[in-house]
């Protein structure tokens, strides 16, 4: 009797468990068929692998925010705006670098002469945002897009701590320039979205940075010589081939926006790869004067309603430049100490300028953005910046060559593109405004990391 007992306990005790169970199961079943989403759960649930898997690949979730950011993916393929993937992925950067910089303090840290430096014009233009003619509109800019390149510049600059680390990003920016230069070439062949009905663009009819032809040859100028660096790699692999076609797409994109200063910023790419591996320089020199002709007329730049050879004399393009020129400067003469204020250039356009067609224009040029926005101070320690980056590039450059290895080519086709792209990036600012956006700061970030790498020895980076 007494052992019956003790067999009707243990199987009560056996089946509380199961009920609660199964209470619980049929709750959630309850809560999730009330769901207006049932995705909801799933989503929870995978929530924590996809957190521990952002913490472990920093590296990843930082250059996918510069990515979508500098390159508009999200823009290009209006299917991927809804997503919300730059938002997304801000939150994860900064919860990465935090995560690394206070937690597990796994990042490493350390500084440089041309950090210092860009913080510095960081630290003008912040200063500029107070005394800004507009300080809403400065304000709004600082914030939203200056302040989060020089975060992530630093972060770049921290986490790419390996040679393949580089070779990684390199990749990543041409299959991206692939990707632009793709959907510019189909807009292109479509007849749509086009500007004076021959120049291409990308998303104008939503606003989007990529809608403007200069913008949008800005945007491809930047992966071009990671691309061309890498298809001069020597023997075959699937990376140089990859790189060839996209070197391909990008300048057919590149020629179909019809920029004047995309194809200055083609000409310099190519001249200083060329630089480097031909030996008679005169030859070289007579072949580029030659191209450079030839490449304005595969552009079409002739057929352009604006800047094209349909005026006569100075072109309207032209003239509009050099009236806007003229008010940035006078912008930087009425206060040289911080300019008009970060983005507000275009709002003083009409109180500086002598000329007036009813319309403010944009600077169109780097030099004479930054001069008017910053004034003298902030110009000065700009250019500065840009020569200490440039010095120290092309020192990465030498001491790689020295010590060239198969096993380190891409590192060495990375500081190649850098440094091919940076001078592309200054000789193409003269007709681009690129002065406070990514891909300055973004080859800054690249040169000071691997000079970094350069000092440290090789077994060590491995070990990483």
């Amino acid at each position: 009797m007494k052992a019956a007992l003790k067999n009707q306990d243990h199987s009560g005790m056996r089946l509380k468990p199961l009920a609660w169970s199964l209470l619980v199961v049929a709750l959630v079943a309850l809560i999730w068929l009330k769901l207006s989403n049932p995705l909801i759960p799933i989503a929870l649930g995978v929530l924590p692998l996809l957190v521990v898997m952002v913490m472990k690949q920093p590296f990843w979730v930082v250059l996918g925010f510069v990515c979508f950011s500098f390159f508009r993916l999200h823009e290009a393929f209006p299917a991927l705006y809804v997503l919300r993937i730059p938002q997304l992925l801000a939150l994860a950067s900064l919860a990465c670098l935090a995560w690394h910089l206070f937690i597990s303090r796994k990042m490493q840290i350390y500084w440089s002469k041309e950090l210092s430096c860009l913080m510095l014009f960081v630290a003008l233009c912040a200063v500029g945002v107070i005394f800004a003619s507009s300080r809403p509109t400065a304000m709004a800019y600082f914030n939203g897009v200056f302040s989060k390149i020089a975060l992530m510049t630093v972060a770049i600059a921290w986490l790419m701590r390996r040679p393949e680390d580089f070779e990684r990003a390199a990749l990543a920016f041409f299959v991206c320039g692939l990707m632009i230069a793709t959907v510019a070439l189909q807009n292109a062949a479509a007849g749509i979205e086009m500007v004076e009905g021959t120049r291409v663009t990308i998303g104008r009819s939503m606003g989007s940075v990529l809608g403007d032809p200069n913008d949008l040859a800005l945007t491809l100028q930047f992966p071009l010589g990671f691309a061309l660096a890498f298809s001069l790699k020597r023997g075959f692999s699937f990376t140089r081939l990859l790189a060839i076609v996209c070197a391909g797409a990008i300048i057919l994109a590149i020629l179909a926006t019809q920029s004047r200063g995309g194809l200055l910023g083609i000409a310099t790419i190519c001249a200083v790869l060329a630089w480097r591996r031909v030996e008679n320089k005169a030859l070289l020199i007579s072949a580029g004067a030659l191209a450079l002709p030839i490449l304005f007329i595969l552009a079409g730049v002739s057929e352009r309603s604006s800047g094209g050879a349909a005026e006569s004399g100075i072109d309207e393009s032209s003239m509009g430049r050099i009236y806007a020129w003229q008010a940035a400067f006078k912008m930087a003469l009425y206060n040289p100490i911080t300019g008009v204020g970060i983005d507000n250039f275009y709002a003083n356009y009409y109180f500086f300028s002598s000329h007036w067609d009813g319309k403010n224009h944009a600077v169109h040029s780097t030099w004479f953005g930054v001069l008017a926005e910053t004034g003298f101070v902030g110009f000065i320690v700009f250019c500065v910046l840009l020569f200490k980056v440039c010095r120290l590039a092309y020192q990465n450059l030498k001491t790689l060559a020295q010590h060239a290895t198969s096993k380190h080519a891409g590192l060495f086709s990375c500081a190649e593109g850098v440094f091919a792209g940076m001078l592309g990036t200054i000789v193409s600012g003269t007709f681009l405004t690129q002065g406070f956006t990514w891909p300055i700061y973004i080859f800054t970030a690249l040169v000071v990391a691997i000079a970094q790498l350069l000092r440290q020895p090789i077994a060590e980076c491995k070990s990483r």
